[in-house]
This record gives structure tokens, C-alpha cells and sequence, in this order.
């Protein structure tokens, strides 16, 4: 028996290993073999025991069939290896006699260690199961993968033994080892199934990720479900899945402030710290600059920039002052804690991380080394096969782990950087809620939502790649040091090379970007064009001028294709540059390295490694300026979070709530500013109001009375004195702020919902036959910043909602100003009133209207900032203090009646329906968009101290409501608004056709070629080296001649050149062609969008269609050129790989059916699900900004009402709904790339194993190419189903550019005659009319004849039809049924130009575009200047424009904003006296001008226009008293139509109106 003793004598014999068959020698088997796996297990028992010892929130009870069969099965192998110690023990020690051989020491060691490390086992799967929500362990599944593959080296060398021998030496070792083999298999297979706990299951079902086993988490398996989901149809939001707990956004938030707190506290040391130094040496500074920075530090930033400037003027030799004080800028917040705060919270994940790339990197460079032996094997042909097929293995091995672990490492990043987009959205969120006004007023709304939506963006983009800093370095080095092995020192000319290329490439970038800040000029400019011609798209159809501002945006695209044409030459420079790079790098090093020495020769193993490793180089290399530019940029934004987060907050305690107070609120002796340090803007206040009591406050324009209601809220800084209020608030803003919601909801706030209450509010704040209007009744959506509702309407829910919310205290801020006269008395009754809704409460009101004052108990009188009386209306009339000069401002007609008169409320009069004092500059319309009540106030106050030094206060009437005809068309039940089409499924091919087609079929096809050309250059370039390495061989000890060599090192070159010619080429091509693209189809799109009827407008919000002009055409212009060119180079690349792998080793073919199919799968399923994804991501993150934006401008009521945590709530969730459909993406990507990683690692293993089949036809050379390509392709299939579907992705913005609607032309056929109309007849033929198909008429056959030069009144109430019919002379809408004649022309039959240009409206809103004054009246340039002058004399703005520097080429701002209202109309007036046609319409605007305008407009009219047929829409009955004739319209039908005096007569419809305007017959008789 000595011979078994030999075998176990442990010694490593080499002649195990050389020979055809290796085999490990058993000793290695018996002990290394054990201890690995063993080693393993009791390394990571600890964690597992641990939580054996820890009390447990489980259910211990219950244990799962799975729990259990594990548990059997470890236990029958401990019996295995108690059987396997009794055996030996029983060898050892017969019963008969003593055996003579003892069994070696290993066979009681074996035994006895699996025994203690079954038991240990059962261990370990007992604390698992106690873990909370566990499903499986990671350790344990490595544990028993680990054991079964080192157990199959025992497995089969008793197998081999056993068939040399022909029988089995060891019988019963021989049946225990096969036994615990297979035991072993099922455990493996049993631990990598998940074991969900009950407790789980429902969290499951929401979210598969908690349920998935350690396998399926590391290739993403779980994620399949959605994969298929979404291939099937497209995915909705509904599909997402719930996130884990650790990805809310609540868990994150919460975290992240707890850091934050701690860093930012250190900081704010730090900073008061610096402070007290700068103090300590500026008081040794010369005082002048002490005087400085006193400026700079006490009077804000306004002050000293004044300063600075002049002093920049006065002297240049002051730069470096300004330097300083810039410096001091940027550190006048505590800084440099937010990054602190990020690592301390996300620590734990960024170690993981970083662990994952440093294995990544490490087995990159494994490859190389792998693929050197390979080829020396392969040139060696005396060497064993199977050493082939260990390396054809080891090769997949290491690739398929770096996948795993590089998919890790992203799956990490990706989600580190979402989170941390999360954590700083919410943090900057939470502190708007509490910042101070101070902090507020230094960035506006917009910048605040850039916070959030660009720079918590770049912190994402950031920190996905932050670990790129230390491993691309690494990379570099590493690199470096293996290539100097391979080549030597000649690796410092390819380096060179290489480092060349950067400067190059930077200034090529500092150049596009130069490039790219003129192209955003354009951009700019063409965009606000654009953003005006549909915002006045209207007024352009009517006018006809649609062809002058098309040529105009037509100018400025083609300045804009201009410039992109130079970035995209500039583009092609660089990408020349970047393809050429790795050919030029490897000839450098080739040639110096064959031209150094003649020894040196080069040897396939030696060509190749150093190829796949400058393959690895190119990455690191290319990444590191991005990087590094990507952090610059997040310094900025680092410095911006930084400011606004460690801002000041609002003070909590100005107002206090003392109980003891007997009023409800008490102002004792205050001063309130608006900031810190500046003057106080009320001085000196004390009041003491009593609950219940109703208090006015009144003032003047800016004697401070929204400030005053500002204090109350604890929004002003209060300098001396205090505020105590008892109770809780509501408050009513000037500007109404109503949320992105339903209209309950924007009542309720909040609040639970009562019916009854809910009704009795709606009625009070009338608003019940608004919601009739409304077609969701009081669940209509209402849009952002309340855009479907008019601002009376706006006013009315901002107070329901005070009203609704059962506050103590109500402050309302001038609530009465944006209604109308009737309504707003409805409001005073039946809210505000002595007997409205209100009547127990506390209530203080802002007001101007007169009539209220003597239903008030008390009046306060406001003078600049000073309460200067107290008392009832009849007391201080009684005073003649500042009081009654008041209430003479305001109501001159007044002097009449005495109070006691006006109790029927009559508004002052008709004429005064709310008069206000307003400054000049200052036109609120109720459209402007919403901005903060303090900020309001804040500008108002500037304004107004602006118009007291110019004196210009002007009175203007506020009812400068737009009533729109058209709420009243609508059906109940339709919306108004469609929603936009999202694009699902697939794109269709005829698409791609198009683009191709606007690019030019000549231009396709030469791209297609020359790409095609580089290629072949490429893949010839290639197989010459591998031709070149295979001389090594022939040449072997002889001397390489040197013709020989330069021939080799020539040819290389010219195909490396040549390759970067034809991309250079290929590029000039692609941008070229692009640039025809964009403009082909930007003048396409605009002409659509010009020609289409009105109706679309009407029913698309502008900013889709400016959406398109933006986006979309930025799309066409930049990123499908970009993704087309990626997408054909990869394409061609994988193709070239194929097909030289195919040439080497031609078995190959086989493979790739298969292959292929696979990955069209794959990659057909992810396209599918990741497009959906992306664009449920962009639907669910728009609501994050404009609720941010929402709140920003609510600010003060949010507050006010106290409701912060509910905002803070509501975010949260919002911030999870787009985190739900983020996460799924990220996973999407990380499924894909493992699953088109694993295809590439089979390629390459194809590649290498069928190189080992076919070795004995192969040169080495072919076998290194075909190799060090196939190591490539795993990269370039990733990059190439990328870019499929973001061609996919892109191209959808040329299909969202074909807006074919069908629209009528602007010239026909038949034309009118030259002079028509020369009367101005009209004739209206049983005309019916509808807005859109579907939709109830909204003229129900209208007949009438209207004779030339009549002046007709149409009248009617809103909704009558009354604009419908000025909207159907102009065929803004077409007939349904009927016609209408123009001097015997039926207006149908014309074009739609012809017919627009013989016609003149006076529009009701005054809309002027950007431009020069002249441009606004004449864009054609028909008129010369002398008639443009004369309109402007007939228009009373002679004298205004002569009054300009620039007369006539004065600018218009966007919108006529540098225009007073009045001005507006009169420029309107003039363009109609431009044009001279016969028939006029006038759509009554009235209602924005004050009344010397007025009077002014109708005395031209009825001059200038007298032998016209002059339609006037009236909706006051004043100006049309004089007219010829009156029709009254009610619902669509003409009810009378006569002279007014005989409708006076008459008592009908007209009476009634005239009735309630205060008209008489006396009256009538007077015009």
C-alpha cells in the first residue's frame, strides 16, 4: 500500500501538466482545493451569525418548503462527512487487528472541517432567514459555486482513474464523493433561488427588485418583466414600479439635511470667523477703501456696482479695486460645505463604487495579456491544444466578470447621481419655503427654478462619472507601464502623440463654443420672432401680413444655417482629428520602434497587445478634458446652491401669538422694512383692531398698504415695536396666485370637503355660474398660473378659498379690484360685508372703491407709510383730514350724493367704473404673468417713487378685463385643450426616408460611400499589419533589410492618412447635407404653421408650437446629424469586425446567425421600453419645476395659511412620480449593456476558440487581429443600439414637423377686381357658423343687409355671438351653411388675402411686435413716409413720435411694452387709416383706455371714416348711441335691428341693457 503514500507526499510535479492530458496531482485536489471555498465560507460566516445574535422584528414561525429543503440537504452532507470519517476511522483502527498503513492525515482532517462547516452552515442559513426581508445571500450562492467548481477536479480525475484501471480502487470514498457532489449541485442551485418571506410578498408585487435572488440581481433579470411589458405596448405611468425605501425621495431628503445642518453650522463659523480678520485688516486700509467696502458690505449690491461703474469710467487705473470686490462677492456666504455634505451622505454607495471600477479597471488589462499568449500559442506549434482552450476560456471568464463588475459599478453611479439630483431638489425646495425676502429678491423666480432643474442637473452629470478623476489616471499609468514592456521606450512617441491631440482638440472646443454663443444669438432672436408672431398670430391673419414676418424669421434662420454650417466644418476638423488619432499613434510607435535598432522586430504578440492597449488608452484619454470641463461647470453651480441654501431664513418670531391680548390684532409702535438695513417703509404704526370687526385700509397709491398687510404676515423685517396676532390667517392677495389644479382643489387647500360649506362659498363668491361655464364644473383642471380663468374669475377663487378655509383673521389685499362693478358689490354683500359670510370674523380690507367705505366699522388712513387717522366714514368725512382729499381724488361726481343716497351703490358712474391710481409705467394687465405678491409690491413701490418725481400719475379705468366671447362655446364636456400626442411605438421607416430626402439622395449616397471607403481603408490598414508581424516569422535570425521595413511602415501610414481623409470627407459631406435637412424642413414646418387655420391655435397651447420651433428644430438641427453619423460609423464598424473575424477564422460564420438574432431581440425590446421610459421621465419631471415655480409665487400665501408641510409633502411625492420612471431607466440601460456585453464576450470567445480548432491553417497574425477586434466589438454593439434608438428617438422631431392641416389659400384662382369693394355693401345670407367640427353652432343663420356707409352698433350680452361675427368676415372661422356678400361677392370664393386686405379691424387688444414704429404700421414698405406721418397726425402721435430720437425707426419693445395702452390703440387706429378700405370694424376696446383717448378715437373715426361701412362691436351702450343702426344678438340669433331711438321705444332687449348702463331717453336726445 506504499504507493498511496507517495501520491499524498505533497510535491507539485510538472509532469503532471506536460502532457496531452493534464491533471492536477491529487494532493493539490485533497487540500488547496478544500481550504478555498472552506477559507471563503468562514470569512464571511461573522455577518451571518451575527444577526442570529440580534433580537428580530420576523416572524421566526413560519418556515418556507425552500428554508427547509436547504436546510436537509446541508444536513445529509454533514452525514457524508461523518460517513467519511467512520470509514477511515474504521480502516485505521480494524476490530480484527491493528492495521500496518495508517490512512494519511488528510483524511481526518477533510472530514472533520466539512463537519464543523456544515454545522456552520446551517448556521449561516438560519441567520438569513432572521435578516429582515432578506431573500437570499450573495455569500453563501459564491460559497457553493466556488465548492462545486473546485470539486470537479476531483470529480473527474477519479472518473479517468477509475476507466484506466478498469475498476474502482476505493469503493466506498468513490459513492461519498459522487453523493456529496450531487448534494452539493442542488444546494447551489436551491441557494441561487430567491426564498421570499410572507412578510415580502406584498412589497414584491410593487416592486420585484426586493424579490430578486443574488443571479438575478447582478444581470438585472428582474427586470424582464418590465422589458417585456413594455415591448408588448407602450408603458404608462401606472406600470412603474413603487421605489425602495432607500431611493425615496423622503429618506434621501431626510439624510441629506441632517448633514447638511451639521456642515452648514461649521461653515457659518468659518465665515463669521473670516469676517472678523477682513474687519481686523480694514481698519489698517487706507480709508478710501475702507469706504469701499463699507459700500459694498452695507448697501447691498446696488450701491456699490453704481460706484464701481463710475469709477470704471472715471479711471482705468481702478481694475484692480474692482477684482476685490468682485472676490469679495463670491465669498460673502458661507462656502465649500456642500460637497462635504454630499460624500458624508453618500458615502457608503461611493466606496462600493469605487471598489467595482478599480476590479474593472485591474481586469481590463488582463485581456491584453490573455491575448499574447494566445498568439504565441498559436505561432507555436508544439505546444498542447488545451493550453488554447484555457485561454479561450480564461478570456470569457475575465470579460464576462469585468461586465459584471463594470455593470456594478454603473448600476451605482447612475443612481448615486439621482439621488443626489433628488437630495439637493429637495433641500433648495425646502429652503424656499422659509427663505427670508432678503434672499428671495436677489434671484428671481426663474433663476430659483435653474437651481433645481440645470445645476441640481449638473451635480447628476457629475457624480455619474466623479470616480473617472482617480481611474483614468490609473488607466493612463497602467497602460503606459504594460506597453513599455511590450515595446520599450518607443511608447513615448505614440504618447506623444496622443498628448498632442489634446491641446489641439481644446482649442478647437474654445473655438465651437464661440461658434455655438453666436449660433444662440440667432437662436434667441428667431425664437422670440417666432414666440410673437403666435402669440399675435391673429392680428396677422386679419391684417394679412403672414409673408412679411415669414421672410423675416426666413432671414434670420438662414444667418443661423450660416453659422451652424462653420460649427459643423469645425466639427469635422476635430472629428478628423479623433479618428485618425489611434492610426497616427500606432505608426509613431511602430515606425520609431522598428526604426531604432534592427533587432527590433515586430512580432504579432507584440503588434497586437499593443494595439488592444491603446485601444484601452483611448477612453481615459478622451474622457479626462470632459471631466474635467464638466467640473469646472459644477463649480459654478456649486457656488450658486451654495448662496441660495445657506441664505438667510424668515424670522419666526416678528409676529408673536400672545393669548393675553384682548384684540385680535395689535400693532404696537411699529417700523417694518423691507431688507435689513434700509429705511423702514412704515413708521411709527400702532392699531388695535377688535375681533369681529371689519377695518378699511385706504391710501394712495404707495402710502404702503400692501406692506402693511406683508407685516401682518411676518414677511417684513420689523426695525422697532412688535405685531401680536390671535388666531389663525387667511389671506387674499392683490394678484390672485391659483395653483395647477382643480378648481376644488384650489379652494379647499387643503381642507377636508364639506358639500354644504363648499356650495354656500361657491354661491358667496359667485362663482356658481362660472362653473357652469366651466365644462368639469369645480373639477375643471385649471392651468399653470391659472390660465383658463380670466382674472376676475382668478380673484373670486382666491377668495373662495379664504372664505372656505375658516380662518380667524382675514386680511384681503384689494380683492374688489380685478372684478366687475356688479360683481364686486356681490362680493361686499355676500362675503365681506356686515352680512356676508364673513361677518363674525376679523376681517382688515385693502381697498379703492369708495362706495364700500361707509359699510365699514372702521376706516385706516395710510399716508407715505404713516397710519394718519382712525374712525368711522361719517367721523373722519367729518375731519376734513387726509381722508375726504381722498375720497375727492377718487370721486369727483360724487360731491352729489350724500351717502345716504348712494346706497344703491352706484359705482361713482358709469364712466369711472373703478378708477385707480396708476403711474405711468405701470399697466397690470390681468394676462401679465404671475409673480409674487412681494415682489409685486416691491416694484410697485420703485415704480411709484419713479412716477412721483416725474409727477405723470395718470388715472386709467380698471376694467380692463378681457372678457373672451369664446368661454361661452365651449360644450360642456370638450377640452380645450388637446393633449399633446406622444408618440408610441415604432417610428416609421417612410421618416428616416424623408430626412434622407431633405438631405439630398446625392448627398446620402456619396456619405454612405466615402464612409464605406474609410472602412475598408481601416480594415486594409489592419491586415497589413498583421501581414507585416508575420515577416517576424520568415525572417527569423536573419536580418530584416531595411527596404523591406520602410515599405511596411509606408503602406501603414498612407491607410491610417487616407482612413482620416474620407472621415474628414465623409463629415464635410454629412454637414452639408444636414444643414440642406434643417433648412428644408424649418421652412416647411413654419409655412404649415402659418397656413393653418385659426382653430389650431385655439386648441393648441402656444407653447407646443413654439416647443417645435425649439426643440424639435434644434433636433433636426444638432442631434440627428450627431446621432446619424455615430450610428453609420458604428455600424460599419461592428460590420468590419464580423467580417474580419469572419476572414480569419471562417468557421466563425456559423455563430453569427445566431448572434445576430439574439441581439436584434435584445435590442428590439429595449428600444421599445427605454423610449417610453425616457418620455414618461421628461412628462413626470416638468410637473417638479412648474410646482416649484408655482410655490416660489405663492410664497406669501403659503405662509400665510401656514401650509408649509403640506407643499414640502406634496414635493416629495412629485420628486418620487419621476424618480419612478428615472430608476427604471437607469436599470434599462444597465439590461441592455449586460446583456449585449455578455453577446460580445461570446464573440470574443468564438473568435479565440475557433483560432484554437483552426490553428494549424492560421498565421499568428490573423489570430491577434481577429482577437484584438473582437475585444472591440463589445464596445461598439453597446454604442451601437444607443445610438439606434437615439436615431430612433431623434428623428421623431421630423415627424413631429409635418403639420398638415388642410388650409385655405391666401390666393385663389379667381381674383376680385382691382377697386372691390368699392361700395361696402353687406350682405349676410341665412349665415351659420360653428368654431369647430363637433361643437354647437354659434350663429344660428344670421340674415341681413347692411348698406354702403352705415355705421351699425352690435350689442349683446357676453357669449351673444358678438365677435364670432367679426371672426366670419374675415374667415378666421368658415361658414357652416350660408354666405355672406361683399358688393356681390361671396368672400368664400376668394383668397383668404385678397379678401383680409380689403378689410380693416381695429382690434379689441392692441397687439404690436417687436420692431421699429414704422414697421409696426407698414411692414410691406408700400407707404411712403409723408402718408405714414399724416395717420400719425390723424392719431394724435404726431407729436409723440416726432418727440422720439429716432422718429419713425423707433423700437418697439416685445409686445409694445415701452407703449402706454393708450398709445397702443392709437397706433392701432393709425394702421387702419393706413390702409383705407371701405369697410371698417371695431371691435370696441374702450375698455383698456382711459376716456380723453376714448373721445379721441371715436372723434377720427367718425371724421376720418365717414364715407365708410364702419361695424362697431360696442360694449358700452354710450358710443354707439349715434349709430345708423343697432343689432342686438342674443345666442346666435339677431333679436332687433334698428335705430336705437326706435329700440328705446320699444322696451325690448336694448331697452334692458340701456336700462342697467343708466341710459334714458333724455339722454339719447342729448347725443
Amino acid at each position: 500500500n506504499g504507493s498511496s503514500l507517495d501520491k499524498y507526499v505533497c510535491c507539485y510535479n510538472a509532469s503532471y501538466l506536460n502532457r496531452e492530458d493534464p491533471d492536477l496531482p491529487v494532493c493539490v485536489e485533497q487540500t488547496v482545493l478544500v481550504w478555498i471555498p472552506l477559507g471563503f465560507l468562514w470569512l464571511c460566516a461573522p455577518q451571518h451569525l451575527v444577526s442570529l445574535c440580534r433580537k428580530t422584528q420576523v416572524d421566526t414561525k413560519h418556515l418556507s418548503k425552500h428554508y427547509i429543503c436547504k436546510q436537509i440537504v446541508v444536513f445529509l452532507l454533514l452525514l457524508t462527512a461523518i460517513a467519511g470519517l467512520a470509514i477511515t476511522l474504521g480502516e485505521d483502527f480494524p476490530p480484527s487487528q491493528a492495521s500496518t498503513v495508517k490512512n494519511p492525515g488528510v483524511y481526518y482532517a477533510n472530514p472533520v472541517l466539512y463537519a464543523v462547516t456544515w454545522i456552520l452552515l446551517m448556521l449561516c442559513q438560519e441567520g438569513v432567514r432572521r435578516r429582515k426581508r432578506s431573500v437570499d445571500s450573495a455569500t453563501l450562492f459564491l460559497f457553493w459555486l466556488l465548492l462545486v467548481l473546485c470539486d470537479i477536479f476531483p470529480f473527474q480525475t477519479l472518473l479517468r482513474e477509475g476507466l484506466r484501471l478498469g475498476e474502482i480502487s476505493d469503493v466506498p470514498r468513490f459513492c461519498l464523493f459522487y453523493i456529496s457532489f450531487g448534494l452539493e449541485l442542488i444546494a447551489l442551485i436551491l441557494s441561487a433561488m430567491a426564498d421570499i418571506p410572507p412578510e415580502a410578498q406584498e412589497v414584491v408585487k410593487k416592486n420585484p427588485e426586493a424579490g430578486a435572488a443574488f443571479l438575478s440581481r447582478i444581470t438585472f433579470n428582474w427586470f424582464s418583466s418590465m422589458v417585456v411589458k413594455g415591448y408588448k405596448r407602450p408603458l404608462v405611468q401606472e406600470d412603474m414600479w413603487e421605489l425602495s425605501d432607500a431611493e425615496s425621495t423622503a429618506v434621501i431628503n431626510q439624510r441629506f439635511q441632517y448633514f447638511m445642518e451639521s456642515e452648514l453650522r461649521a461653515a457659518r463659523v468659518r465665515f463669521q470667523n473670516r469676517l472678523k480678520k477682513q474687519r481686523e485688516t480694514s481698519k489698517e486700509k487706507s480709508p478710501e477703501e475702507a469706504f469701499q467696502n463699507g459700500l459694498s458690505n452695507n448697501l447691498g449690491k446696488g450701491i456699490s456696482h453704481d460706484v464701481l461703474m463710475m469709477e470704471e469710467k472715471g479711471k482705468k487705473g481702478d481694475e484692480k479695486k474692482n477684482k476685490k470686490d468682485k472676490k469679495k462677492e463670491e465669498k460673502d456666504h458661507p462656502n465649500s460645505w456642500l460637497i462635504s455634505t454630499i460624500y458624508k451622505t453618500f458615502k457608503g454607495v461611493l466606496f462600493e463604487s469605487a471598489l467595482f471600477k478599480l476590479l474593472t479597471d485591474l481586469l481590463a488589462f488582463v485581456s491584453p495579456q490573455l491575448l499574447k499568449f494566445m498568439v504565441s500559442f498559436t505561432q507555436d506549434k508544439s505546444r498542447y491544444t488545451w493550453e488554447g482552450y484555457m485561454y479561450a476560456v480564461l478570456l470569457l471568464v475575465v470579460a464576462i466578470l469585468q461586465s459584471l463588475f463594470l455593470q456594478q459599478y454603473f448600476q451605482r453611479c447612475f443612481v448615486l447621481g439621482m439621488k443626489v439630483r433628488t437630495a439637493i431638489t429637495a433641500a433648495v425646495y425646502k429652503k424656499a419655503l422659509v427663505v427670508s425676502n432678503d434672499t428671495r429678491k436677489e434671484s428671481t423666480v426663474g433663476e430659483t427654478v435653474n437651481l433645481i432643474s440645470a445645476d441640481a442637473q449638473r451635480f447628476n452629470d457629475v457624480t455619474n462619472f466623479i470616480h473617472l478623476l482617480w481611474s483614468c489616471p490609473l488607466q493612463i499609468v497602467l497602460a503606459i507601464v504594460f506597453l513599455w514592456f511590450e515595446l520599450g521606450p518607443s511608447v513615448l512617441a505614440g504618447l506623444a502623440v496622443m498628448v498632442l491631440m489634446g491641446p489641439i482638440n481644446g482649442l478647437l472646443a474654445t473655438k465651437a463654443r464661440k461658434i455655438q454663443i453666436e449660433n444662440m444669438k440667432f437662436k434667441d432672436k428667431r425664437l422670440k420672432i417666432m414666440n410673437e408672431i403666435l402669440n399675435g398670430i391673429k392680428i396677422l391673419k386679419l391684417y394679412a401680413w403672414e409673408t412679411s414676418f415669414q421672410a423675416q424669421v426666413d432671414g434670420i434662420r438662414g444667418e443661423e444655417l450660416k453659422v451652424m454650417r462653420k460649427f459643423a466644418y469645425l466639427t469635422s476638423v476635430s472629428t478628423f482629428i479623433f479618428s485618425s488619432a489611434p492610426a497616427l499613434v500606432s505608426l509613431a510607435t511602430f515606425a520609431v520602434f522598428v526604426g531604432v535598432s534592427p533587432d527590433n522586430v515586430l512580432t504579432a504578440e507584440k503588434a497586437f497587445t499593443s494595439i488592444s492597449l491603446f485601444n484601452i488608452l483611448r477612453f481615459p484619454l478622451a474622457m479626462l478634458p470632459m471631466l474635467i470641463a464638466a467640473i469646472v461647470q459644477t463649480t459654478v453651480s456649486r457656488k450658486r446652491l451654495e448662496k441660495f441654501l445657506s441664505g438667510e431664513d424668515l424670522e419666526s418670531d416678528i409676529v408673536r401669538h400672545d393669548l393675553s391680548f384682548d384684540s385680535a390684532i395689535t400693532i404696537c409702535d411699529g417700523s417694518f422694512a423691507w431688507e435689513r438695513e434700509a429705511e423702514p417703509l412704515l413708521k411709527n404704526i400702532s392699531l388695535d383692531i377688535k375681533p369681529g370687526k371689519l377695518v378699511a385700509v385706504v391710501g394712495a397709491v404707495g402710502s404702503g398698504k400692501s406692506s402693511l398687510m406683508s407685516a401682518l404676515l411676518g414677511e417684513m423685517y420689523s426695525n422697532k415695536g412688535f405685531i401680536n396676532i390671535q388666531g389663525s390667517l387667511a389671506f387674499v392677495p392683490q394678484q390672485a396666485w391659483i395653483q395647477n389644479a382643480t378648481l376644488r382643489d384650489n379652494i379647499l387647500f387643503g381642507s377636508s370637503h364639506e358639500d354644504r360649506r363648499f356650495q354656500g362659498v361657491i354661491q358667496a363668491c359667485a362663482l356658481a355660474p362660472d362653473l357652469e361655464l366651466l365644462q368639469g364644473g369645480d373639477l375643471t383642471e385649471i392651468g399653470e398660473k391659472g390660465i383658463n380663468l380670466s382674472g376676475g374669475q382668478k380673484q373670486r377663487v382666491s377668495l373662495a378659498r379664504a372664505a372656505y378655509s375658516q380662518a380667524d383673521i382675514y386680511l384681503l389685499d384689494d380683492p374688489l379690484s380685478a372684478v366687475d362693478s356688479h360683481v364686486g358689490k356681490h362680493l361686499f354683500d355676500e362675503v365681506i360685508g356686515p352680512n356676508g359670510l364673513l361677518k363674525d370674523k376679523t376681517r382688515i380690507l385693502v381697498t379703492h372703491g369708495v362706495s364700500f367705505l361707509p359699510y365699514v366699522d372702521e376706516i385706516v388712513v395710510l399716508v407715505n407709510g404713516e397710519v394718519s387717522e382712525v374712525g368711522s366714514y361719517n367721523s373722519l368725512r367729518a375731519s376734513r383730514g387726509a381722508f375726504s382729499e381722498f375720497l375727492d381724488t377718487y370721486a369727483k361726481d360724487q360731491r352729489k350724493q350724500t351717502p345716504s343716497e348712494s346706497s344703491n351703490y352706484t359705482f361713482l358712474s358709469l364712466q369711472f367704473e373703478y378708477v385707480e391710481l396708476i403711474p405711468e409705467r405701470e399697466e397690470t394687465l390681468p394676462d401679465s404673468p404671475l409673480e409674487d405678491t412681494v415682489s409685486v409690491t416691491l416694484k410697485r413701490e420703485n415704480s411709484i417713487r419713479r412716477s412721483q418725481r416725474q409727477g405723470s400719475v395718470r388715472l386709467r379705468t380698471n376694467s380692463s378685463l378681457k372678457k373672451s366671447d369664446d368661454v361661452g362655446d365651449l360644450k360642456k364636456g370638450q377640452r380645450l385643450i388637446e393633449k399633446e400626442a406622444m408618440e408610441t411605438g415604432k417610428v416609421k421607416f417612410s421618416v428616416y426616408l424623408e430626412y434622407l430626402r431633405a438631405m439630398g439622395w446625392g448627398y446620402t449616397v456619396m456619405v454612405f460611400l466615402v464612409y464605406f471607403i474609410q472602412n475598408v481603408a481601416f480594415i486594409g490598414q489592419n491586415l497589413w499589419l498583421s501581414d507585416w508581424t508575420n515577416d517576424a516569422v520568415e525572417y527569423y535570425n536573419m536580418t530584416y533589410p531595411s527596404w523591406k521595413r520602410d515599405t511596411r511602415v509606408g503602406v501603414f501610414g498612407v491607410l491610417g492618412v487616407a482612413q482620416g481623409l474620407f472621415v474628414f470627407l465623409g463629415t464635410l459631406l454629412m454637414a452639408n447635407a444636414s444643414v440642406d435637412a434643417s433648412r428644408t424642413l424649418h421652412s416647411r414646418l413654419l409655412n404649415n404653421i402659418l397656413r393653418v387655420p385659426m382653430v389650431f391655435f385655439d386648441t393648441t397651447p402656444i407653447g407646443r408650437v413654439v416647443n417645435r420651433f425649439a426643440k424639435d428644430i434644434f433636433t433636426v438641427d444638432e442631434a440627428i446629424p450627431q446621432s446619424f453619423r455615430s450610428w453609420l460609423l458604428c455600424l460599419l464598424g461592428v460590420l468590419g469586425t464580423l467580417f474580419v473575424i469572419c476572414l480569419a477564422t471562417p468557421f466563425f460564420t456559423i455563430v453569427i446567425i445566431p448572434l445576430t438574432v439574439l441581439y436584434y431581440f435584445v435590442q428590439r425590446f429595449y428600444v421599445a421600453t427605454s423610449r417610453q421610459l425616457r418620455r414618461l421621465d421628461s412628462v413626470s419631471r416638468s410637473p417638479i419645476y412648474s410646482h416649484f415655480s408655482e410655490t416660489v409665487s405663492g410664497l406669501s400665501v403659503i405662509r400665510a395659511y401656514g401650509h408649509q408641510e403640506r407643499f414640502l409633502k406634496h414635493n416629495e411625492t412629485i420628486i418620487d412620480e419621476n424618480l419612478k420612471s428615472l430608476y427604471p431607466w437607469i436599470v434599462s440601460n444597465r439590461w441592455l449593456a449586460i446583456r449585449l456585453e455578455f453577446l460580445g464576450n461570446l464573440v470574443v470567445f468564438f473568435a479565440a476558440l475557433f483560432a484554437v480548432i483552426s490553428r494549424d491553417s492560421l498565421d499568428s497574425g490573423l489570430v491577434g487581429l481577429s482577437i484584438s477586434y473582437a475585444l472591440n466589438v463589445t464596445q461598439t454593439l453597446n454604442w451601437l443600439v444607443r445610438m439606434t434608438s437615439e436615431l430612433e428617438n431623434n428623428i421623431v422631431a421630423v415627424e413631429r414637423s409635418f403639420l398638415s392641416l388642410d388650409a385655405a389659400k391666401w390666393v385663389t384662382d379667381t381674383r376680385p377686381p382691382e377697386k372691390w369693394p368699392e361700395q361696402g355693401r353687406l350682405q349676410f345670407d341665412n349665415y351659420k357658423v360653428r368654431y369647430r367640427p363637433g361643437l354647437d353652432l354659434v350663429l344660428h343663420g344670421i340674415t341681413c343687409d347692411i348698406n354702403s356707409t352705415e355705421k351699425i352698433g352690435i350689442v349683446g350680452r357676453t357669449g351673444a355671438g358678438k365677435s364670432s361675427l367679426t371672426n366670419c368676415l374675415f374667415r378666421i372661422i368658415e361658414a357652416a351653411e350660408g354666405r355672406i356678400l361683399i358688393d356681390d361677392v361671396d368672400i368664400s370664393t376668394i383668397g383668404l388675402h385678397d379678401l383680409r386686405n380689403r378689410l380693416t379691424i381695429i382690434p379689441q387688444d392692441p397687439v404690436l411686435f417687436s420692431g421699429t414704429l414704422r414697421m409696426n404700421l407698414d411692414p410691406f414698405d408700400k407707404f411712403s413716409d409723408e402718408e405714414i406721418w399724416r395717420v400719425l397726425e390723424l392719431s394724435h402721435l404726431k407729436d409723440y413720435a416726432a418727440g422720439l430720437q429716432e422718429g419713425l425707426q423707433h423700437e418697439v419693445a416685445e409686445g409694445g411694452e415701452n407703449l402706454s395702452v393708450g398709445q397702443r390703440q392709437l397706433l392701432c387706429l393709425a394702421r387702419a387709416l393706413l390702409r383705407r378700405t371701405r369697410i371698417l370694424i371695431l371691435d370696441e376696446a374702450t375698455a383698456a383706455v382711459d376716456l380723453e383717448t376714448d373721445d379721441l378715437i371715436q372723434n377720427t373715426i367718425r371724421k376720418e371714416f365717414s364715407h365708410c361701412t364702419v361695424l362697431t362691436i360696442a360694449h358700452r351702450l354710450h358710443s354707439i348711441m349715434d349709430s345708423s343702426r343697432v343689432m342686438v344678438l342674443d345666442a346666435g340669433r339677431i333679436v332687433e335691428f334698428d335705430s336705437p331711438s326706435n329700440l328705446l321705444q320699444k322696451h325690448g332687449h336694448f331697452y334692458a341693457m340701456a336700462k342697467d348702463a343708466g341710459i334714458n331717453q333724455e339722454d339719447t336726445t342729448v347725443l
